[in-house]
């Protein structure tokens, strides 16, 4: 199987827009930038897709999935990326970012391999 390639990204040295202050970028904005960090090229917004995993029927995440088609990069066509909160009050959000390569291959299956990498990180 091949390696699942995410990216987790903290913007540093602008506010978000959600914030305010310093530079103001919008959510898209600040996924674009993630990605364009992480790994290389530049993104395309497509669209925005309602995910819910559950497990044991009890809901482990929910949220938006930005959908980005990805220009330049070696391997992927396509990003799956969303912002998640975080308790660190000097970067209160992280972005995080995970390219179309099979298995991942939806906003769900995304969100997927990264409880699945939080899992194995944990234990």
């Amino acid at each position: 199987m091949k390696a699942i390639l995410l990216g987790v990204f903290v913007v540093l040295g602008w506010a978000s827009g959600r914030s305010g202050g310093g530079y103001s970028l919008n959510y898209i904005e600040e996924l674009r930038v993630a990605i364009r960090y992480l790994h290389g090229g530049e993104a395309t917004h497509v669209e925005s897709v309602p995910v819910k995993e559950t497990f044991q029927g009890k809901t482990v995440w929910e949220g938006i999935v930005e959908v980005f088609d990805l220009h330049g990069h070696p391997e992927a066509n396509r990003v799956y990326a969303w912002a998640l909160a975080t308790d660190d009050k000097k970067h209160p959000s992280r972005h995080v970012t995970v390219l179309h390569i099979p298995p991942v291959i939806s906003p769900e299956t995304a969100v997927k391999a990264v409880i699945v990498q939080q899992y194995r990180e944990i234990n």
